[in-house]
């Protein structure tokens, strides 16, 4: 498979595990104490760590990392989003759309010497 391809569906998991682990106490475990939601989440992102690594590790070897930390940015926003929404039942804003139209000028910016 392409090492590309490869990188952005690692990520893409990872990133999934990401966004539980850092924001998915939030709703489940508001009433316990900060330390059953951080020991909580140092678990879950040990499984968003078995995929990250080697999906940079992957994506590094025809990528640079800016590249590879841009591409990770818009799956975080294109995972964030729909998560707020349905999971932390979270109001759409259209914050988001902004955030999305400067991180497409950031892949812009990233990208455009191999596009040149």
């Amino acid at each position: 498979m392409n090492p590309v391809v490869t990188t952005v569906l690692l990520l893409i998991c990872s990133n999934i595990f990401m966004t539980f682990a850092w924001y998915g106490h939030l709703k489940q475990l508001n009433n316990k104490i900060w330390i059953i939601a951080a020991l909580l989440s140092w678990g879950i992102a040990l499984f968003e760590y078995l995929l990250q690594v080697p999906a940079n590790r992957i994506g590094y070897t025809v990528l640079n990392v800016g590249e590879l930390k841009i591409i990770q940015e818009v799956i975080t926003l294109g995972i964030f989003v729909p998560f707020s929404f349905f999971y932390l039942k979270e109001p759409l804003k259209t914050d988001y759309l902004w955030a999305g139209i400067c991180l497409i000028g950031a892949v812009y910016f990233m990208f455009r010497s191999r596009l040149a």
